[in-house]
């Protein structure tokens, strides 16, 4: 279709206000068929000049849905659109969504079930299609550059472990369990007891079958409830990929609780979406795809620890390591992109491609952190000298030594 001056003045307009961006803006509908991976230099067709009024409206916020709708089709690799895209200055409008979102989808303990219902109850069948077997859906660590997903899912429980220098007989609490594979993971190769808390029922529902499928009910519980009715003693606090659901209103009730599991003579480590500076997570994830997210800041955790007085022993930032592993799911979710299209539809096919795609950009661009922190109580008596058991493979007898002198 011809662009009249009107389309063209429009487009002049959009270009202005993305002009950090270096992107291609073109009008109408791409002269043949596009995929997401192709190498093309990335442009976004507009379909029509509806489209464009509406992405000058609401930029940040009318992408995502005009995206998945399929108003909007990228010409190009996608997330190289979206690293691209992250040098857009935010919006004030898009600043305005985000913290009304935020008010709407507060993690009270109702919010918190409707919040984690919208995303991780889709169906394990949908996350069978594009997760690793171990359906981990948190951060992997590659110990090195030619590691796939499985492998690196598995170093990444084990980095956890060692940080954690977990010894046989102790006792773990998780908040937020996933599908669990961490919690099984930590009773079958360093003989702790764990009690795990989720409050999705079908990730739940996945996990207990798992556990009673290999013998390990004894040794793992799944409780389906929420972190704040956490209730006995431990001697090790773990969070994988929750933090991010609590919201910051939230912290000195996880501080709380984390005290009373583990007391002063505990320890624990929180692994979490973060960011370098204060900032709301996307408006439009928030509504579409992660409600009642916020990725905190080093700082925002601070007040966790400090009210109860516990020591930060260790802060890793493995920010390149969940750029890889988007990388990772979004190539496995291409593969099975027509089946996700068959169990839902494509605008919901579209809306998870683009999410995937996304984050994958945020943490190649930096927009997005990935922190784990390790901390203890003032006294926790267990406390490894050095750092060279993370470097050991799991079981070596210089970790084993470590953990005989530390007992």
């Amino acid at each position: 279709m011809s662009e009249s001056k009107i389309d063209r003045a429009l487009l002049g307009l959009l270009r202005s206000l993305i002009k950090p961006a270096p992107l291609r803006l073109a009008l109408g509908t791409p002269p043949s068929a596009v995929t997401p991976i192709s190498s093309a230099t990335p442009t976004v067709w507009i379909r029509d000049r509806r489209t464009l009024l509406a992405l000058l409206r609401h930029p940040q916020m009318n992408f995502g849905d005009l995206y998945s709708a399929g108003k909007i089709q990228v010409e190009g690799d996608l997330v190289d659109l979206m690293v691209r895209a992250s040098a857009m200055p935010e919006t004030v409008v898009s600043r305005f969504l985000s913290r009304v979102t935020a008010w709407f989808q507060a993690n009270t303990l109702r919010g918190s079930r409707r919040n984690i219902h919208h995303h991780y109850d889709l169906s394990n069948d949908f996350y069978k299609l594009w997760l690793d077997p171990e359906m981990l859906y948190t951060c992997a660590y590659f110990p090195d550059e030619n590691a796939g997903i499985s492998e690196a899912q598995t170093a990444k429980m084990d980095l956890v472990c060692r940080k954690l220098w977990l010894k046989p007989g102790e006792t773990v609490v998780e908040a937020g369990c996933g599908w669990g594979a961490m919690a099984l993971h930590m009773a079958r190769n360093y003989g702790v007891k764990v009690r795990a808390f989720n409050i999705s029922h079908e990730q739940i529902a996945f996990a207990r079958d798992r556990a009673a499928r290999e013998g390990m009910s004894d040794r793992v519980e799944f409780v389906e409830d929420d972190y704040r009715n956490i209730s006995g003693h431990y001697d090790v606090f773990v969070s994988i990929g929750m933090l991010e659901h609590v919201g910051k209103s939230n912290y000195p009730e996880f501080s709380r609780v984390i005290q009373r599991s583990i007391g002063d003579a505990g320890r624990g480590l929180l692994h979490f979406i973060g960011r370098n500076r204060p900032r709301l997570l996307n408006a439009w994830i928030r509504r579409r795809i992660f409600p009642g997210g916020y990725p905190p800041t080093l700082r925002d955790v601070a007040d966790i620890f400090e009210p109860h007085d516990y020591a930060v022993l260790d802060v890793e930032n493995l920010r390149q390591h969940y750029a890889r592993t988007l990388e990772y799911w979004l190539s496995a979710y291409e593969r099975h992109f027509d089946e996700v299209v068959a169990r839902f539809d494509m605008t919901f096919a579209r809306m998870w491609r683009l999410y995937l795609a996304g984050s994958a950009a945020a943490f190649h661009a930096g927009g997005l952190q990935l922190f784990q922190v390790l901390f203890a109580g003032r006294k926790c008596a267990s406390q490894p000298w050095t750092r060279a058991r993370l470097f050991e493979s799991a079981g070596s007898s210089e970790d084993d030594q470590c953990a005989r002198a530390m007992s």
